[in-house]
């Protein structure tokens, strides 16, 4: 293979950065001494500035792009970031660069590395991908200090898509599944739209931040919302829901309360509310919360538990549950039955994952499980 490459290219020009950007082939970056990727040095010594390669991150992009071209539709449209301390033959009536690798390379790789790893070993394995084209900023004439601040730069001032707005696209595709064809996404994208758990998880969450009569009317600040009331976000809640109310040993997981889960959760927390927070100082309360969320949400397999068994869902009997496990807690837990241990700056507030899970072990052990029959009430 030639070590000589010409590729069409238009000049950009941001201050003193000069780049030009064109397109490479998989085929091209797979040229001997075509790139490098300059690891930082643990011990802070020499040019390296990149972090460690997730062989994870490389392989999901792999698995996607290999499962993409068999549909024709696999896309990768965010540029590469190359750099060369070198500047680039220019023609400027063609429009183009020319160069010849073994005299301007190896580029080094500013940002993208995880895209330049999983293009390679996707055509690695299936060699059409070699001229699957993408496109690429080459920055010229940049020493190794330049580009390591680009490398900064481009990696401080550049945020990931919140995880709050991830949740609602992926319900929406969830509801869209049956309804239109849908383009090749990431394997682990589809198995959360498959799944339907973000869909499901929103619904709840939309009910409870809208119901007049939800104890959480607008406490839960959604996707692109910035309400002043808000006490938790939607990416934390979601996540509550999905990791405790959705869990394996929680009777709300099961299908047959799709219809009603929103409402019985509404009453659960309407229970939790009477008995532990102080209606003078509401918004105050570690309740609404990441902390009380979560513990009452790992709770909640026990209470309803016991509730699915008597078939009777009601705030009161509800409250008749939680009041018996308070009651039978001893020790150090037994502030956990009080208000103000729940109130902001106390020990509610300081609490991590292992302590929330330790006390919502001992609130489940601590409530007394009893059979019962009846009409299901809500």
């Amino acid at each position: 293979m030639s070590s000589l490459l010409t590729r069409p290219a238009a000049l950009v020009r941001q201050g003193k950065l000069k780049l030009y950007a064109t397109s490479l082939t998989v085929r091209d970056l797979k040229r001997p001494g075509f790139y490098q990727i300059n690891k930082l040095d643990p011990e802070g010594a020499g040019p390296g500035f990149q972090r460690l390669l997730n062989q994870g991150r490389a392989k999901k992009l792999a698995d996607y792009l290999l499962d993409g071209h068999t549909e024709a539709d696999a896309f990768l449209p965010t540029s590469l970031f190359l750099a060369t301390n070198k500047d680039l033959d220019v023609n400027a009536s063609t429009n183009s660069i020319s160069f010849d690798v073994k005299e301007v390379g190896p580029f080094n790789v500013v940002d993208g590395q995880h895209r330049v790893a999983g293009l390679v070993a996707a055509a690695d394995k299936n060699p059409d991908l070699l001229d699957f084209e993408i496109p690429v900023n080459i920055a010229v004439c940049l020493n190794d200090i330049s580009q390591m601040c680009h490398f900064l730069i481009v990696n401080t001032t550049q945020r990931s898509v919140d995880q709050a707005v991830e949740q609602q696209i992926i319900a929406r595709l969830t509801g869209m599944l049956q309804l239109e064809h849908m383009p090749t996404i990431p394997r682990w994208i589809r198995r959360q739209v498959e799944k339907g758990e973000d869909a499901r998880a929103l619904l709840v969450a939309n009910y409870l931040n809208t119901d007049p009569g939800s104890p959480w009317l607008n406490k839960i600040r959604m996707a692109n919302d910035d309400g002043p009331d808000a006490t938790i976000n939607q990416k934390s809640f979601i996540k509550s829901i999905k990791k405790y109310i959705f869990s394996a040993n929680n009777p709300l997981a099961d299908a047959s309360f799709d219809v009603n889960r929103s409402k019985m959760l509404s009453n659960y927390w309407k229970a939790i509310v009477e008995l532990l927070v102080d209606p003078a100082s509401p918004k105050s309360s570690v309740i609404f919360k990441t902390n009380g969320v979560d513990l009452f949400h790992i709770c909640s397999a026990t209470v309803f538990l016991y509730l699915a068994n008597r078939r009777d869902f009601k705030t009161d009997t509800i409250k008749e549950v939680l009041s018996r496990g308070f009651g039978n807690l001893s020790g150090e837990n037994i502030g956990m039955s009080s208000p103000e241990w729940w109130q902001r700056g106390g020990v509610a507030s300081g609490l991590n994952t292992a302590g929330v899970r330790k006390l919502a072990n001992a609130m489940s052990l601590a409530i007394n499980v009893q059979d019962g029959a009846g009409e299901i009430a809500l």
